[in-house]
């Protein structure tokens, strides 16, 4: 929780960013195998994504990095899919905004959403020009919230590692 320490700008409490959006899915949304393709899911979690970064950081923000999502099951035409947004975690000019996608069956009304997808994705706040800007820090409000931070260090040092490891690697004779 060190690096966000040296900005200046006032720290907004993690329920600020919380952002949900909902669509039906309908029979432009399905691929060869008549399921939903996940193509239209990804851009869906990264529209959801994107609004929660924006608000959080009160301006502009861009992808930066997927750094993971699944797949848990499948989206049906006719389903009522929620996907719901929130950052995580932030560092001087990133953040990272969880997701988790819920559908509604549109044969099943009354039973219980199903958890269809999770992804956790890295944004930049970015001035007009696109150079970098620095954003606000993130305030954890719950226990949850904690244990989220935390696992969101745990995916950027990893990710941190990978982008050396990698550069080492191509560093080397072939």
């Amino acid at each position: 929780m060190t690096e966000h320490l040296a900005t200046t700008l006032p720290g907004k409490p993690t329920s600020y960013s919380r952002v949900t959006l909902s669509r039906i899915m309908t029979a432009v949304d399905v691929n060869l195998y008549g399921t939903v393709h996940g193509g239209v899911l990804m851009k869906f979690v990264d529209d959801v994504a994107g609004a929660a970064a924006a608000r959080h950081s009160g301006g502009t923000a861009v992808t930066a990095a997927i750094d993971e999502i699944v797949f848990s099951e499948a989206v049906r035409v006719g389903d009522l899919v929620h996907a719901y947004a929130q950052v995580n975690w932030t560092g001087q000019t990133s953040m990272e905004v969880g997701v988790r996608v819920m559908a509604e069956r549109w044969d099943s009304a009354e039973e219980e959403p199903v958890r269809v997808a999770t992804a956790y994705l890295v944004f930049v706040g970015v001035e007009v020009g696109g150079a970098p800007r620095p954003v606000r820090p993130v305030l954890p409000q719950t226990p949850e919230d904690e244990g989220r931070w935390r696992e969101a260090e745990i995916r950027r040092a990893h990710r941190l590692a990978r982008r050396r490891a990698i550069q080492a690697a191509r560093s080397q004779p072939r």
